[in-house]
């Protein structure tokens, strides 16, 4: 049983619960004992724009020190960026100081392990052991020392350049760039740009508290209205940290991170690059399931959540795979979603296919889904009242072979979710909302 991580990493409200200084303290020189016991004594710290990053990348700092490691720090840069250069610098682990998607009270911590990916279940829990102990510091001999990273965005910018092909360009493409005043606001523009695109950027003033405010892939109103406004060809939407994306095309319609997979598992199989099929999650549209289907491509369902899909992929050995809200893995390019390298890697299948982006996903028709949140932070499951549970069965009765329910509580807020999906979109609505009404009855 985990007391501190959760599915991504460690998360909470800044100033209460997990998310404190003391703690963040403590997880670091926590983290520097279990990680120095493989020799390498290097770690990678990077954060999204929160103003609360200052304080937890001084505190992490400091505990990482005290275990005796020595510690680079890049400032604000992607999730991604952080687990790309962990592997190029031969560190021991990354640390991401970021609350992805959430307001900027809250924060959050995650390790990346030596490869890029999230650490292993293990060494969360071998993690966990060491913060019940007491604190102690190695000798001053022995203490870890600190230094900057300070050509850590060139070196991402050309990473994610290199992920399109080297004969194509983007030019005569008018895309806009929504960084959500997150931490690619001065990566993501900048890869387009020079790729050849004509870009115009939004949510990149970043002031420590306007983090996915109103903008990203979270909210996705700001760039549906700039991309007609520009009469530009598509937009994407990144979220606070940058390992989600979200696009638009150019009539203001929103594409999510299960439109992307069907875009990328289509462009692969005619490339015969596919190896295998592709990975969603429980939340994932049964329209992109047909789709698949119909064109003979296998397709698998995780537990919500990146790190489930990454373990189905490797199960599997297949390579491609994601989630609705915009997280997407290809495995061949990357060991964690990246939103960045998503977004240019739809955009060379259409230089490749000399399509427009709206016509990239003929042959897929997306389900109406309906997802409800409840807020829930009491001990009791909700989810286990015979009253929801016969709501439930109520809904899927009702929509028969051609709909899904599907309740669960979320890995990275304090919320119970709803979703139900079906053919018609006022059925699905009413049904969703049927059930979100009892489950807010046992949620005082």
């Amino acid at each position: 049983m985990r007391k501190f991580f959760g599915t991504d990493g460690i998360r909470g409200k800044v100033g209460s619960g997990k998310m404190t200084p003391e703690l963040a303290l403590k997880l670091g020189w926590a983290a520097g004992r279990v990680l120095s016991r493989s020799g390498t004594q290097k770690v990678i710290i990077g954060k999204d724009t929160r103003i609360s990053g200052y304080l937890f990348e001084s505190a992490l700092e400091a505990g990482l020190s005290a275990a005796g490691l020595n510690v680079m720090l890049m400032g604000p840069m992607p999730t991604p960026a952080v687990a790309y250069l962990t592997r190029t610098f031969r560190a021991e682990a990354g640390v991401v100081i970021s609350a992805s998607h959430n307001p900027y009270y809250d924060n959050g911590i995650k390790f990346f392990s030596t490869d890029g990916s999230k650490l292993d279940d293990e060494i969360e829990l071998a993690i966990e052991a060491e913060l019940e102990k007491p604190m102690q510091c190695v000798e001053s001999r022995l203490l870890g020392k600190v230094s900057r990273i300070d050509d850590a965005a060139g070196r991402y910018i050309e990473y994610c350049k290199g992920n399109f092909p080297a004969d194509q360009t983007l030019e005569g493409l008018k895309i806009v760039v929504d960084c959500a005043h997150g931490a690619t606001y001065h990566i993501a523009p900048n890869v387009f740009c020079e790729l050849g695109a004509e870009v115009i950027s939004i949510g990149v003033t970043p002031n420590g508290i306007n983090i996915n405010d109103k903008v990203g892939a979270t909210s996705m109103g700001a760039i549906c209205d700039a991309v007609t406004e520009h009469q530009a060809d598509l937009g994407i939407a990144l979220d606070g940290d940058g390992d989600r994306i979200m696009m638009v095309d150019c009539h203001g319609s929103v594409l999510d991170g299960d439109q992307i997979l069907y875009i990328l598992a289509c462009e692969a199989q005619s490339r015969g690059t596919l190896n295998g099929g592709v990975v969603g999650t429980l939340m994932s549209n049964l329209g992109l399931e047909l789709a698949l289907k119909a064109r003979d491509i296998p397709f698998a369902r995780s537990k919500v959540g990146d790190r489930y899909v990454m373990e189905l992929l490797k199960e599997k050995g297949w390579r491609i795979g994601g989630e609705n809200s915009g997280h997407i893995l290809d495995l061949d390019h990357g060991t964690t979603g990246d939103g960045i390298v998503a977004g240019i890697l739809v955009l060379a299948a259409m230089r490749r296919q000399g399509k427009p982006f709206e016509a990239m996903v003929d042959g897929l028709t997306m389900f109406p889904q309906v997802l409800v949140n409840v807020r829930f932070e009491g001990k009791d499951d909700p989810l286990l009242h015979a009253e929801v549970i016969a709501a439930k069965e109520k809904a899927e009765a009702q929509l028969g072979e051609t709909g899904r329910v599907l309740l669960r509580k979320s890995g990275t807020e304090p919320l119970l979710r709803v979703m139900v999906e079906g053919a018609d979109d006022a059925e699905v609505t009413a049904l969703a909302n049927m059930i979100a009404d009892t489950v807010k009855g046992f949620c005082a």
